[in-house]
Formats: C-alpha cells, sequence, structure tokens
C-alpha cells in the first residue's frame, strides 16, 4: 500500500512539473514571438498592452501608440494564430499515433494535410462562397476534404491488406498525398491571377492574417479538442489494440469515427488559415511521449502546450532567420521534422528486427 502511495504522489508530481513547464515554455515563446521584429517591444510593454485590452484599460495611457500597433494589430493576432494552428496539429498527430499505435503518423504523412491542402485551394481556384457559410466556406470545406481522405486512406489501406497493418497506412497515406498532390500541380498550372495566394497557402504562413482568421480557427479548435480530450481513456485502451479495448468496453468503431472526424476537423481548420506546415503532428507528440509517457489524459493537453510554442518560435525563425525576407514555415518544420521522422524509422525497424 506504501509504494503504491507513493509511486502515485511520484506520478501526479510528475504531471504537475509536467504542465509547469509546457505553460512556461508556452509563455515564453509568446513573448518572445511578440517581442522580436524589426521592431523590438521591451515585455513590459507587451505586458502592458495585453493587460489594457483584457482589463479595458485605456491604452494611450498605459503604453506609447507604436508599441500598440505593432503589437496588437500585427504581432499578437499572427502569434495566437500560430499557437492555435500548432495546437491543432499537436494534439491531431498525437490522437492519430495513439489510434494507428504508431509514432510515425501524423495529419501530414497520411495524407490528411494533402486533402485539406485540396478542399482550400479549390474553394480559392474557383472562388467558392457558400451564402450561409460566409467566411466559414475555406475551412469547412477543407474539413470535408480532410475527412474524406482519411476514410479513402482507411478503406484502400483495408482493401489492399484486411488486417490494416500500420505500415499499410502510411504507405497509403503517402500515396494518397502524392496523388492530391499531383491534383494541386494541375490546379496551380490554370492558375492565374491567384497563383501568388494559392502558393501563399500551400507553402505555410500566418503571416498577414489578422484578427478574422484567429476568430475562423478558434471554433474548429475548440471543437475538434474538446472532442479528443473526451475520448483519452479510449485512446490510452486501442493503443494495445482494438480487441483489448473491445472487452474493457470501448465502442471501438464509434471511437474510431469520432477521434477521426475530430483530427480531419483540427486538421483542416489548420490547413486553410495557415496552408499545409507539415511534421508539427509528427515531432511534438513524439517528444511529449518521451518527456512524458504515452497516457493520453495527459499526453493530449501537453502536445495542445507544446504544439503552440513550438509553432510560434517556428513562425518568429521564419521571420527573422533572413529577415526581411519571410521563410515559409512549412520548410523549417520540415527541415526539423523530417530527420526526426528518420530517426523514429530507423528506432521502429531496429526494434522490429530485435523482436523477431
Amino acid at each position: 500500500m506504501l509504494k503504491l502511495f507513493i509511486r502515485n504522489i511520484l506520478k501526479r508530481s510528475k504531471y504537475v512539473l509536467a504542465y509547469i513547464m509546457a505553460l512556461a515554455f508556452l509563455i515564453i515563446s509568446m513573448l518572445t514571438a511578440i517581442s522580436v521584429g524589426s521592431v523590438s517591444v521591451p515585455v513590459s510593454e507587451i505586458v502592458k498592452i495585453m493587460a489594457a485590452q483584457i482589463f479595458h484599460l485605456p491604452i494611450a495611457e498605459q503604453v506609447d501608440e507604436t508599441y500598440s500597433n505593432i503589437v496588437y494589430q500585427i504581432r499578437l493576432p499572427r502569434v495566437i494564430l500560430a499557437g492555435l494552428v500548432g495546437s491543432s496539429l499537436a494534439i491531431a498527430g498525437a490522437a492519430f499515433q495513439g489510434l494507428l499505435r504508431n509514432p510515425l503518423a501524423d495529419p501530414y504523412i497520411l495524407g490528411v494535410s494533402s486533402g485539406a491542402s485540396i478542399g482550400a485551394v479549390a474553394t480559392l481556384f474557383f472562388n467558392i462562397t457558400i451564402p450561409f457559410l460566409g467566411l466559414y466556406t475555406l475551412p469547412v470545406l477543407s474539413i470535408l476534404a480532410a475527412l474524406l481522405t482519411i476514410l479513402s486512406v482507411l478503406f484502400f489501406a483495408r482493401r489492399v491488406d484486411r488486417t490494416m497493418r500500420v505500415e499499410t497506412i502510411i504507405l497509403t497515406g503517402i500515396i494518397f498525398s502524392s496523388f492530391l498532390g499531383a491534383f494541386i500541380s494541375l490546379i496551380i498550372a490554370f492558375t492565374g491571377d491567384q497563383l501568388q495566394q494559392i502558393m501563399g497557402w500551400l507553402l505555410g504562413s500566418v503571416s498577414m492574417r489578422g484578427w478574422s482568421y484567429v476568430g475562423i480557427m478558434i471554433p474548429f479548435f475548440v471543437l475538434g479538442s474538446l472532442l479528443l480530450l473526451i475520448n483519452t481513456r479510449e485512446l490510452n485502451a486501442m493503443s494495445f489494440g482494438e480487441e483489448r479495448a473491445q472487452h474493457l468496453g470501448v465502442d471501438v468503431q464509434r471511437r474510431k469515427l469520432v477521434i477521426l472526424v475530430a483530427g480531419s476537423i483540427l486538421t483542416g481548420a489548420a490547413v486553410a488559415v495557415s496552408g499545409a506546415i507539415g511534421f508539427v503532428g509528427l515531432v511534438i507528440p513524439h517528444l511529449t511521449r518521451r518527456l512524458w509517457g504515452p497516457d493520453h489524459v495527459h499526453l493530449l493537453p501537453l502536445s495542445i502546450l507544446t504544439g503552440a510554442g513550438f509553432l510560434m518560435l517556428t513562425d518568429l525563425l521564419s521571420r527573422t532567420v533572413i529577415s526581411p525576407t519571410i521563410l515559409p514555415i512549412g520548410v523549417i518544420t520540415a527541415l526539423i521534422g523530417a530527420p526526426v521522422f528518420g530517426v523514429i524509422l530507423i528506432k521502429q525497424r531496429k526494434g522490429s528486427r530485435g523482436g523477431m
């Protein structure tokens, strides 16, 4: 009993430390991303501006008006949008990895991001606007395309391999991603005046999006995240295999559908506002799992916090590393994520050989 009590105390202490560190990382990343730029803004001024906005204080009496405009009109919405996108991709990646029981699964590799990109590019190219949706036309069509893609990947993988091994699903996702990429290239070939806008979406960026895009992203982020967070215990059960999860009383088919829909909502909305930013859903859940363990009850919220901070810093790097030129965020995440993908793959292969 005493050993069990001590073990529970240590486990709780570990997660308390994890949340403190993740929150500290997020806050430091946010303040750094807002502060650094062509015009440096002191952190003390940032805190005053944010306090003035939250508590409706007269900004003119608190801070310099130039700082206020830079922070509130330009950098803050950009940083918050980067955080929402990073959180969405990270929690979606963590859920897909738990569902498929493989750390290589993420929205980008499974083709979900490519599907969402098709939805976004088609919406821009054909200038589609659904009357009752208005500004939400873009994310809704991206989400539908993302969901259709992941369902197609799973259907095709099942036709190829009845056991639906994870390797088959991942290879199918890569095939679909390449196939959809060809369609995107075809649309670009027919694009005239919209080329710059579409290319900006494809390369990944949160530049010049503004508060309207934050408003578009928030409802989908909240909905998708809540759907995943209420299924964390089911994800824990399914990570041991579907049969065992069924023995534990989990409605596997229903829960799988909910998780896939939630992941598609998050990925589709993220792609709609920022373009296809790869490997965030691979790197962040993997590192979080290595640091704090595979328990999805904590893995998902910790991935949200860490993913937000990570993409804030990545966006900061994209706009400062070769200033005044702004690099696409997707380039930097790929430079980080591709080697991590390779390392995970090598470890998996070594592990499978060791188990033979």
